[in-house]
């Protein structure tokens, strides 16, 4: 799961260059930790104020339609989590190759690879939004979340994709080699503006939900040594370390952990 460390506006083309300036002198986790805490004291959004209740929102399965909106949060959030870490041209090629338009496209198509959003509708659609469900919709037999085609057209042209998630099949690392059926969370990002809600749990719960009806016996994924709150997320999810990995963007090499869990 990637925190983002600022409010950050969604742009209208995929983010090309990091908010943050790249600082090569800040390589190590423990220094990338005072980084952070310079930059925001804070690493909740403050409470909603009284008398409001949060937005509700609802998780389907992705569509084509969704590509753009994912593509921009993707890259806003990788953006501006990493940017000061990764030298600006390898962040920007990294951004190309994984957050484009198309390249969304190409994952949703992916049958290996299965992508949910989280989406929060207009005030006027709100009525018994809270669930990850909406009532048109209903579960099919592989675990996933199946709707009807004109209510589902209808109702992405008013979403407003606030989070989204990833499973990915057929993906392994030499820590996990020796588990017998093992599938990847690839990703999990959660708007800034929606920190706090839920959004991040229901669409981990959604994923491992489908792992275990696709008969997967352990769900891994992998999250940088230095995003410390990530880390803590995801071990209140259940997840424990097990391994490292390295991450390469061009010429940057991070090191990611491995993080595991039994379904």
């Amino acid at each position: 799961m990637l925190v983002q460390q600022h409010p950050v506006p969604l742009p209208s083309s995929p983010v090309a260059a990091p908010e943050y300036p790249y600082n090569a002198h800040l390589s190590s986790p423990s220094r990338v930790q005072i980084r952070l805490h310079v930059s925001n004291p804070r690493t909740n959004l403050p409470d909603a104020p009284k008398g409001t209740s949060p937005p509700s929102f609802t998780v389907r399965r992705a569509t084509v339609r969704d590509a753009p909106a994912i593509a921009h949060l993707g890259a806003t959030v990788f953006s501006t989590t990493f940017g000061f870490s990764i030298p600006p041209h390898d962040l920007t090629a990294f951004l190309q190759e994984a957050y484009t338009v198309e390249a969304i496209e190409e994952d949703i198509r992916c049958p290996t690879k299965h992508i949910f959003v989280a989406c929060a509708r207009p005030k006027s659609n709100d009525v018994n939004n809270v669930s990850a469900t909406s009532s048109d919709e209903k579960h099919s037999e592989d675990g996933g979340i199946d709707a009807d085609p004109e209510v589902e057209a209808e109702a992405e042209q008013d979403d407003e994709v606030i989070g989204f998630t990833q499973l990915t099949e057929g993906t392994t690392e030499p820590c996990i080699a020796h588990l017998r059926s093992s599938v990847e969370l690839q990703r999990l990002y959660v708007s800034t503006a929606h920190h706090s809600m839920g959004v991040g749990k229901t669409l981990a719960r959604e994923i491992e939900s489908l792992a275990r009806s696709l008969g997967y016996k352990s769900l891994w994924l992998g999250v940088w040594e230095g995003n410390f709150k990530a880390q803590r997320v995801y071990e209140g999810l259940g997840f424990a370390r097990v391994g490292d990995h390295e991450f390469k963007m061009g010429k940057c090499i991070q090191m990611d952990w491995i993080m595991c869990k039994a379904l």
